[in-house]
C-alpha cells in the first residue's frame, strides 16, 4: 500500500477565498489595497501578464519584505567578512613574527662578535674556526685535511695557527663538535706549541688523548672538560651548548653559543636521522628553542648541498648487509671509515647473527671500536672477537674481517690484502669484500685501484652494487631547510665543504626567507664582524696549511715540498765544473747530469749543449761576477733554465755546483 500510493501523482491545492483572506497581508498587499481603495491606478505583480508582455516595476516603491530580509543577510554577510579578513591579518602577522622573531634581538647593544674560519672552507676538511668578542675567544676544532697527488712525502695538512699565536692570550678554551679527523686531527700539533682547555663529549676527547698519548703529550689530558648536552657552559664571553645531532661518527654535537651581541648556531657536520642505531635522533627541539628566542647567525654544514631530498638513515644500511651475509659462503671482508662506529656495529650485529668470528684489523680500526665499547657507546662480548692469526684456524664461513683501506689508502691494511703484502690475511677466491664507503673527492682513482687488485685476486666486490650498501653522514637540501626553519635565523653562513656546495646552500637559505645581503659565504681567511644591525668583512688574517710528515710527526718545510713538486714534474739538472776566473774558461769539461728532463741515450747530447752554453756564458760575463759565488751560481741557473724552457719546454730545478780559482 505505501508503494501505490507513493506513485499517486501530487494533487494541487487551490486555497478558498476565505483562507487567502485569513492570511496576513504583506505590507506590499496592504499598500495595494490603500491605492485600489483611493482609485490611484497601480501594477498588480500578482495578475497574469498577456504572453509575452513584460513585468513593469515602480522604482520609488518601498523595498517589499524579502528585499529587507536580503538587505539584513547583507549586512550580516559583510560584518562576517570583515571579521575574517580581520583574523587573516592577524593570522599572516604571527606568521611573520614567528618566523622572524629578530625584534627578539637586541638592537641597542653595541656588542659585536667576529668569526674567522682558518680551514675548512672552500675544501673538504681542515675545519677550524675562531668565534672572538673584545675580551675573550673561543675556538672551534682544530682539523686535518689529506694532501693532493702532488704534495709528495706529505701524509696530512693541518691548519697555519699563525693568528692563534696573535691573540693566544684572548683564547678561553677549543670547543670540539665531534671526533672526525677533519675536526680534531690537528689537535696534537697545536697543543706542541700552544696549550687551551679542551670541551666536548665523552668519545671525541678520548679520540683526542689517545692522540695526545701517541705524540708523547698525555700530560695535556689535564686540560680536558667533559660536558653535558642541553647544559651551557660559560666560557670567556661566552655561554656554550651542545646539541646532539645524528652524523657518520657516535656523539656528535652543534653549538649554541649565546654572546652579548645575539645567539650564534653552528651546526657541525650533521644529518636529520630520524632512526639511528642509538635511537638518539637529532635535539630538533633545542633549535626550535633557540629559534624561537631569536637567533643572530647560523653557521650550518654545506657537504651535501646539491643533494635534493632527505639523506637516508644508518639503518637501511642493514638489510644490505643481512643479504650477503646470508648468501656468502666464504669469508666476509667488510672496509668502511674507522670513525663509523654504527657501521662497524652493524657489520658486527650480521657477522654474529650468521655464526662468524669478528677480526678487526688496521691500527685506527681497532683504536676506535676500543674506544667506543670501553665508553659503552656499543656493546658485544668479547669472545666473539679474534687475532688475525688466528684466522685460518676456523673455516672461511665463519670468519667476518673488519678492517681499514676504503679508500684505496697505500698503506692501508686492505691494500696490503689484496696484494699479498699482509702478514696474516691474503685476499683468496671466494672472498666477499665490502666497501661500505664512498670515494672521497679526489680519492676516485686510488679506490677503482684497490677494486683492481680485490678483483684479480679472485674475491666478489659489493661497492656500487647496492644503492644501499653506504648512506653519507650529512644533510641534504630537505634537511638543510629544516634546519634554516627550525633556527630562522638573522643572518646565515654555510660552511663546510667547497666553494659550490656553499653557492647552493645559501640559495637554499635565501628560499628559506633568509634576507640575500643578510647571507654571506666566507673563506678561509676572512674576518666578519656580526651585530643585530649588521654583517660584514672587516679585515683579512694569515692562513693556510702546513705539511705534516705523519710518519715522523714533523712539519715539512714549504720549500721541501716545491722542490719535490718542482723534481717531479719538471725535472733536475745537476752541474759540476771548476772554472779559472782569470781566463774565463773551464779547467775541464763540467760533469753534466740530468733526471726527469732527456732520456739517458740523450743525455752526451744533453751534456754538450750545457758545455757550449757555459763556454758562451764565460766568455760574455760580466767583469767582478766571479767573486761572489752566489751570484755567479744564481746566474748559471738563469742561463740553463732559459735554454730547458726554449728548447725542452720544462722548468727543472738547476743545481750548480762550481768551484772558482
Amino acid at each position: 500500500m505505501e508503494n501505490n500510493e507513493a506513485k499517486k501523482p501530487q494533487e494541487t491545492k487551490v486555497e478558498s477565498p476565505k483562507t487567502q483572506e485569513k492570511k496576513t497581508e504583506s505590507p506590499k498587499t496592504q499598500n495595494t489595497t490603500e491605492n485600489k481603495n483611493n482609485s490611484v491606478p497601480v501594477n498588480k505583480p500578482d495578475q497574469a501578464k498577456p504572453a509575452g508582455e513584460k513585468k513593469s516595476f515602480n522604482k520609488k516603491r518601498k523595498p517589499n519584505h524579502n528585499n529587507r530580509a536580503r538587505a539584513i543577510n547583507s549586512k550580516t554577510n559583510s560584518t562576517w567578512i570583515n571579521d575574517l579578513k580581520k583574523a587573516h591579518i592577524i593570522n599572516e602577522k604571527s606568521h611573520k613574527d614567528r618566523l622572524n622573531p629578530h625584534h627578539k634581538l637586541n638592537l641597542g647593544t653595541n656588542a659585536k662578535v667576529r668569526i674567522t674560519p682558518l680551514g675548512g672552507l672552500g675544501e673538504i676538511g681542515g675545519n677550524m674556526m675562531v668565534i672572538e668578542t673584545e675580551n675573550s675567544a673561543i675556538v672551534v676544532d682544530v682539523g686535518m685535511s689529506f694532501p693532493d697527488e702532488d704534495m709528495h712525502g706529505v701524509d696530512i695538512l693541518i691548519p697555519d695557527f699563525t693568528y692563534l699565536r696573535q691573540i693566544k692570550d684572548k683564547i678561553a678554551a677549543i670547543v670540539i663538535t665531534h671526533g672526525h679527523e677533519d675536526h680534531i686531527g690537528a689537535m696534537p700539533y697545536l697543543f706542541k706549541e700552544l696549550q687551551f682547555p679542551i670541551y666536548g663529549t665523552s668519545l671525541p676527547l678520548e679520540m683526542i688523548g689517545s692522540k695526545f698519548d701517541e705524540h708523547k703529550i698525555k700530560q695535556h689530558r689535564d686540560l680536558f672538560h667533559p660536558v653535558e648536552k642541553r647544559t651551557q657552559i660559560k666560557i670567556g664571553d661566552f655561554e656554550v651548548e651542545w646539541i646532539h645531532v645524528t652524523h657518520s661518527i657516535i656523539d656528535a654535537s652543534s653549538l649554541a653559543i649565546k654572546t652579548e651581541a645575539g645567539t650564534i648556531i653552528h651546526t657541525g657536520d650533521f644529518k636529520i636521522d630520524h632512526t639511528p642505531i642509538d635511537g638518539f635522533p637529532t635535539d630538533l627541539h633545542r633549535y626550535a628553542h633557540y629559534g624561537e628566542e631569536g637567533v643572530l647567525l647560523l653557521m650550518s654544514d654545506s657537504t651535501n648541498s646539491h643533494s635534493p631530498g632527505f639523506t637516508k638513515s644508518e639503518k637501511t644500511v642493514g638489510p644490505t648487509f643481512d643479504r650477503i651475509f646470508s648468501t656468502t659462503t666464504g669469508r666476509v671482508i667488510m672496509s668502511t671509515f674507522s670513525s663509523n662506529i654504527h657501521r662497524v656495529a652493524q657489520a658486527i650485529e650480521h657477522g654474529i647473527k650468521y655464526g662468524r668470528k669478528v677480526c678487526v684489523i688496521g691500527r685506527s680500526m681497532e683504536k676506535n671500536l676500543d674506544l667506543a665499547m670501553s665508553l659503552g657507546y656499543i656493546k658485544f662480548p668479547k669472545d666473539q672477537f679474534i687475532d688475525a692469526h688466528e684466522v685460518n684456524k676456523y673455516q672461511d664461513k665463519e670468519v667476518l674481517i673488519i678492517t681499514t683501506g676504503s679508500q684505496g689508502e697505500a698503506m692501508s691494511a686492505l691494500y696490503r690484502m689484496s696484494i699479498h703484502e699482509h702478514r696474516h690475511i691474503k685476499i683468496k677466491p671466494g672472498d666477499q669484500i665490502i666497501l661500505s664507503a664512498r670515494a672521497i673527492p679526489g680519492n676516485e682513482g686510488s679506490v677503482s685501484k684497490i677494486i683492481n687488485h680485490l678483483l684479480k685476486a679472485g674475491a666478489k666486490v659489493a661497492y656500487q652494487d647496492f644503492s644501499e650498501i653506504h648512506v653519507s653522514g650529512h644533510a641534504a637540501q630537505e634537511e638543510q631547510k629544516l634546519m634554516l626553519r627550525l633556527c630562522k635565523p638573522k643572518f646565515f653562513m654555510p660552511i663546510h665543504g667547497e666553494y659550490n656546495h656553499a653557492v647552493r646552500h645559501q640559495k637554499t637559505g635565501v628560499d628559506c626567507g633568509v634576507l640575500e645581503r643578510n647571507t654571506y659565504i666566507m673563506t678561509d681567511g676572512e674576518q666578519i664582524e656580526v651585530t643585530p644591525k649588521y654583517l660584514k668583512k672587516v679585515k683579512s688574517v694569515k692562513t693556510g696549511k702546513v705539511y705534516i710528515d705523519n710518519q715522523l710527526n714533523n712539519k715539512i718545510a714549504d720549500d721541501i715540498v716545491m722542490d719535490r713538486q718542482t723534481m717531479a714534474n719538471e725535472g733536475v739538472v745537476m752541474i759540476v765544473a771548476q772554472i779559472n776566473a782569470d781566463d774565463r774558461k773551464m779547467e775541464q769539461r763540467p760533469r753534466v747530469s740530468s733526471f726527469g728532463l732527456v732520456p739517458d741515450k740523450q743525455d752526451k747530447f744533453f751534456s754538450k749543449e750545457i758545455e757550449d752554453l757555459l763556454v758562451t756564458f764565460l766568455e760574455n760575463a760580466k767583469e767582478g761576477i766571479f767573486k761572489n759565488n752566489k751570484v755567479f751560481e744564481d746566474e748559471i741557473r738563469k742561463v740553463v733554465r732559459k735554454h730547458c724552457i726554449r728548447k725542452y719546454k720544462k722548468y727543472p730545478m738547476i743545481v750548480p755546483t762550481l768551484f772558482v780559482q
